[in-house]
């Protein structure tokens, strides 16, 4: 399974951005597909997941300005940020597990490079 992420840049805050994630490879193998955020110096933060078949789980700090969503004709999983805030500045990676899906970056055993989101304010 291989994954590119793409879509990051320098926005500004108030504005919105969409994130894309190519899937490619034994997809079928996965449970599905989820986001995290990497902001300087600080861990790993889960953003969202969709399953491969199922409603999309956000994180409860992430409800409300992100929206995770799959193009299967595309083969694409995107994730939509609206109302930027300078501390969304962070990379932003997608990752696919064929173990099960949650919060934990550990059972994610597929990873897109990561995209680097800047928000100025």
């Amino acid at each position: 399974v291989q994954l590119q992420a793409s879509g990051g840049g320098l926005a500004q805050a108030g504005g919105s951005l969409t994130l894309s994630c190519a899937t490619s490879g034994r997809t079928s193998s996965t449970y599905g597909t989820a986001w995290f955020r990497q902001a300087p110096g600080k861990e790993r933060e889960f953003v969202a997941l969709i399953p491969r078949s199922g409603s999309p789980y956000y994180a409860e700090s992430m409800k409300g300005r992100f929206t995770i969503s799959r193009d299967n004709a595309k083969n694409t999983v995107n994730l939509q940020i609206n109302n930027l805030k300078p501390e969304d500045t962070a990379v932003y990676y997608c990752a696919a597990s064929g173990r099960g899906l949650g919060e934990v970056p550990t059972l994610y055993e597929y990873w897109g490079q990561g995209t680097l989101v800047t928000v100025s304010s």
